[in-house]
């Protein structure tokens, strides 16, 4: 009789407790696990962790039904997280107080870090540093484009891990060192903070910011799920950025994502390549062309090639005839973004004169290639294409004692800061 008592007077969050402790298990091992417990199947696999941002509608209203509540509190959820954007539990005000409470004594959290800093420039472009739970700094950058209907474009370029090791040599992250892979959302809200300080809506997503995406491409994945389907965003105004990591691009081509890859090659050959980018060594530049075929045939969806151009290294006219001929030995569907280097410090490389940069334009649209030029944007705040960087993403702000609290350290003034979109 105490038993069933006992039974009986199990609370919604240790039954909450005990259903995700079976689903986290269910999802590492195909041994299946018997249990009493009702649970909902869903498409999407669990989170890793208990932050509730990046979690999909399902999710949340399965997390709902294991604390004991109704699904539709679940849905509440994912209106509060992506419609309100509220930012922590206890502001949950159209959920009961004792399933807010729950949710935080189980250790959930809404998972928005603040902004460390910002710095704007005169082009309207706003580079954002973002303090991470681990106290280290990731960049973001929002870039506003307005046409001549007055319609604003703000496109959100993201990072994917706190700084880089792939080390481009033309790049600014590569040469502040790597700590580590940003979780889905780390990813997810840069968007929302770029949102927040525009009070604009973000109309197109890139992966160009610090990091190589498809060195972390399950959390980019996630996060292209959340900001296609919670954040609405559509799927063709999201571009996904890469220097080229051995089967990765097969990997991203079986998702069959409506978005574009841009490959960032930088040479037409491969001993000019592995020059400017040191990892090329590890994918022979022919492996990377039958890939890049392989995700046009795959999705119908066109690959542009980003090419940095650096003055006296891979900005001749004869570069450019090079290219064309790589891009029409492997068929069509492909397009040539060009991108005037930006300055930084550590390197020799400089920008093309406009003449030089016009002739390779001129040059590869005379051999029938699709051709555009970057606009340069937010130069001066360091927030341009190549210059993302801080010297936090490798070691963390120092964490204030409890006996000496004192500032935040200032970031040092970042001449070589850059984005790389």
């Amino acid at each position: 009789m105490a038993l069933l008592q006992f039974m009986c007077s199990v609370t919604p969050l240790a039954r909450a407790a005990r259903s995700r402790a079976i689903i986290v298990s269910s999802s590492r091992t195909a041994v299946t696990v018997p249990t009493t417990t009702t649970i909902t199947k869903t498409k999407i696999s669990p989170p890793d962790s208990n932050v509730l941002l990046g979690m999909s509608e399902e999710q949340l209203q399965q997390l709902a039904l294991d604390f004991g509540q109704q699904s539709y509190r679940g849905k509440q959820l994912h209106h509060l997280l992506y419609k309100r954007r509220v930012k922590d539990v206890q502001e949950f005000s159209q959920v009961p107080l004792a399933f807010r409470t729950e949710l935080q004594e189980a250790g959930w959290v809404v998972g928005r870090s603040s902004v460390h800093s910002s710095a704007t420039s005169t082009d309207g472009t706003i580079k954002l540093l973002i303090k991470l739970e681990d106290n280290r700094l990731v960049e973001t950058v929002g870039i506003p484009v307005t046409d001549d209907k007055g319609s604003v474009r703000l496109t959100a370029c993201v990072s994917s891990q706190v700084g880089c090791p792939l080390r481009c040599s033309f790049c600014a992250t590569g040469k502040g060192g790597f700590a580590r892979n940003l979780k889905a959302h780390e990813i997810v809200e840069q968007v929302l903070a770029i949102e927040e300080v525009f009070n604009n809506r973000v109309t197109n997503v890139v992966f160009m910011g610090m990091g190589e995406p498809m060195l972390n491409l399950k959390e980019v994945l996630a996060a292209h799920r959340c900001l296609n389907k919670d954040v609405q965003i559509g799927q063709r105004m999201m571009t996904i950025s890469t220097v080229g990591v051995p089967n990765t691009i097969k990997k991203l081509a079986s998702h069959k994502l409506q978005s574009t890859l841009a490959l960032s090659l930088h040479a037409p050959n491969q001993k000019l390549r592995e020059k400017i980018v040191p990892s090329a060594k590890a994918y022979p530049l022919e492996a990377i062309m039958k890939d890049c075929r392989d995700y046009f045939h795959e999705t119908s969806r066109r690959v542009s090639f980003e090419y940095t151009l650096l003055a006296g290294v891979n900005d001749d006219v004869e570069h450019a005839k090079e290219l064309a001929e790589l891009l029409h030995q492997w068929g069509p569907g492909y397009h040539v973004n060009l991108i005037p280097f930006n300055p930084i410090d550590g390197t020799e490389y400089k920008r093309p004169y406009r003449k030089a940069i016009n002739m390779f334009q001129s040059m590869l649209e005379s051999r029938k290639i699709t051709v555009s030029v970057r606009q340069t944007r937010g130069l001066d705040a360091s927030a341009a294409c190549g210059q993302l960087r801080n010297k936090f993403q490798k070691v963390p702000l120092a964490a204030p004692s409890n006996d000496d609290i004192q500032p935040e350290p200032e970031l040092e003034p970042e001449p070589e800061a850059a984005v790389a979109c």
